[in-house]
């Protein structure tokens, strides 16, 4: 029987060939915790993720998700429709929905501001799709990035918004800690004067279950700079968002 982590301190020193006979999932995390990183539901973790590993851990996955189907009394045998359900499930999670866990971030060109352009710049709608850390439900949503930036800011191509923030979007988590983590992304890359981020999305943990209201949508937002400071420079940004009319 392969040893696992709950029988060791995490701390002990471990050879290759002692990883090496763990699951992947278990080896993952050992190199996590040796870090001193969390590994919360919206972390990435790919620094500790080597070649190979999510081919494993998706096959581990898959063995679990099939045994989370035996539990719901589903007959995946006979049942042509679920027969490759945990298969699918498991693919879906890592290498789709959740895979801003899994995947280093994406390359994103940054160009110096030679023109010195210091007007805001709006950026959105930007379609994401994430899911709730609660239920594992879908959240939909839209997000609007303004940008102040100064002559030390960089400026990135207009995808590179919708890449890094399908990147931060793609784990499980909540909407509040979601605008946050991308809204320190970009301060680190562009380096702006001010910068502001709305999202408005719909969440199927509301619509689906629970209180099955359909109408419902979250609208938070981060502020940081001139538009934490300026009520004019606010109030301009958020006036020219095309937000859905109720």
């Amino acid at each position: 029987m392969p040893p696992t982590l709950t029988q060791v301190p995490p701390r002990i020193f471990r050879t290759e060939e002692e990883l090496a006979a763990l699951p992947a999932s278990e080896r993952i995390r050992w190199r996590v915790v040796q870090s001193g990183q969390r590994y919360h539901a919206n972390d990435n973790i790919a620094a500790h993720v080597r070649e190979g590993e999510l081919t494993e851990l998706k096959a581990e996955v898959q063995a679990k998700l099939q045994e989370v189907l035996q539990a719901l009394v589903i007959d995946t045998e006979s049942d042509h429709n679920t027969n490759e359900t945990a298969k699918r499930v498991a693919k879906m999670y890592i290498e789709e929905v959740f895979r801003g866990r899994y995947q280093p971030m994406p390359s994103v060109t940054e160009f110096p501001n030679v023109e010195r352009l210091n007007e805001l710049m709006i950026v959105g709608p930007i379609t994401v799709r994430s899911a709730c850390s609660h239920h594992m439900c879908p959240i939909f949503g839209k997000v609007w990035v303004g940008i102040l930036p100064n002559e030390h800011s960089n400026l990135i191509g207009l995808s590179k918004y919708a890449r890094i923030a399908d990147w931060v979007m793609s784990r499980p988590q909540i909407q509040e800690e979601a605008v946050t983590m991308l809204a320190n992304e970009l301060q680190d890359r562009v380096r702006p004067d001010g910068l502001a981020i709305v999202m408005e999305a719909d969440h199927f943990c509301m619509h689906w279950r629970g209180i099955k209201d359909t109408d419902s949508a979250m609208v938070n937002s981060v502020m940081r700079g001139a538009f934490l400071k300026d009520a004019n420079l606010r109030r301009e940004f958020l006036s020219l968002l095309p937000r859905k009319q109720g």
